[in-house]
């Protein structure tokens, strides 16, 4: 059978379709991811991936342009609402840019069926069934639905829908469960940060995509760990020079890698990165924002794997609580047996003739 895997042009959007779309190609389909801009980093993965995606798309100019002629729906955005408005629009306009590439790598190559998630609504427009893949604490079907609303091209309601959250922080009608698997490319993890530190360790991500205050919550960490006993590592940061002798920098790094060498994980709220630390039981501190990211914020610090701060609200007592509260900690790992008992992407391609049918 041929799967052609659909993302927006986001590594956060296509990262997590991998492990599916490769353990369907080792069941025995052929498949092809289709998507464009930073999310061609894909193909790294071994997978053939297509750019469907034209030159002049930049979520930027769209943004702004939402922001212009919609300004209480983008003031909503900001304040991580949880409202569809904004990015309906934002992610209709990339669908309609992305409906004629796509059309036109489906009539070349023909595929039987699309996986693809919630956002990238322009893979249910090619006339052949559909599988949406959730990617985040969102429901899947509710997204799609939103973007498909806000597209020139007609599109077809999927024929399921595999539900990656874990139960306990969100459980949505219908679907099929499927294990989240982080995937986070390509990437040489040094070998200090490949082995335990000795002290506690609090790894500090920020966001792939641009965005307002996207280094505002590092700078925060920063100034409050040298009053911390733990071992800081700042990932991709802004400045690598004058800080406290307890942190420590890298580049790119394949982050699912390197949490297990980690006690705690202060990030922006991205779906992948809380994601793969609630996979690897590892307690996280997440700073609300835009988008889906103070939704997913309040999800974690409700079920009690993690903590909810704003960057101005960080202070040597709440990232010593990180890392030293049994409670967290505990519930962290409950999630983390949570997930591991669902199917994984084997599972799930094993039977993939049953699940479109």
């Amino acid at each position: 059978m041929r799967v052609l895997v659909v993302s927006a042009p986001l590594l956060g959007h296509v990262f997590p379709l991998v492990p599916l779309a490769l353990a369907l190609r080792e069941a025995g389909h052929e498949v092809v991811v289709a998507t464009g801009g930073e999310a061609l980093k894909a193909a790294e993965s071994g997978l053939p991936v297509e750019d469907v995606v034209p030159a002049g798309v930049h979520f930027g100019r769209i943004a702004a342009r939402i922001v212009v002629t919609h300004p209480l729906v983008a003031r909503r955005e900001l304040r991580g609402s949880g409202e569809l408005g904004f990015v309906s629009r934002l992610f209709g306009a990339v669908g309609n840019a992305m409906t004629a590439p796509l059309r036109e790598l489906a009539a070349r190559w023909r595929p039987d069926v699309v996986l693809h998630e919630p956002l990238a609504a322009a893979g249910s427009a090619l006339g052949v069934p559909s599988v949406v893949q959730d990617v985040s604490l969102f429901d899947g079907l509710r997204l799609t639905a939103a973007v498909s609303a806000r597209m020139d091209a007609e599109t077809r309601s999927p024929a399921t829908v595999l539900r990656t959250a874990p139960a306990s922080l969100a459980e949505f009608p219908g679907g099929r469960p499927m294990r989240f698997v982080p995937h986070s490319g390509a990437g040489d993890v040094p070998g200090w940060l490949a082995e335990p530190s000795g002290t506690p360790r609090i790894l500090v991500s920020r966001s792939t995509a641009p965005g307002p205050g996207a280094g505002t919550m590092m700078a925060a960490v920063v100034r409050a760990a040298a009053h911390v006993d733990a071992e800081f590592v700042l990932v991709r940061p802004d400045r690598t020079g004058g800080l406290p002798d307890n942190v420590r920098t890298t580049g790119w790094v394949p982050v699912p890698a390197v949490l297990p060498f980690c006690d705690g994980i202060v990030h922006h709220g991205g779906a992948g990165t809380l994601l793969a630390a609630l996979a690897a039981g590892v307690p996280q501190l997440v700073e609300p924002g835009p988008g889906d990211r103070t939704v997913h914020a309040t999800a974690v610090a409700e079920r009690g794997a993690g903590l909810k701060a704003a960057a101005g609200d960080v202070t040597p007592e709440l990232l010593t609580t990180l890392i030293t509260a049994p409670a967290l900690q505990a519930a962290a790992l409950e999630v983390s047996t949570e997930l591991a008992k669902m199917p994984s992407p084997a599972d799930i391609a094993a039977e993939w003739e049953n699940i479109i049918t």
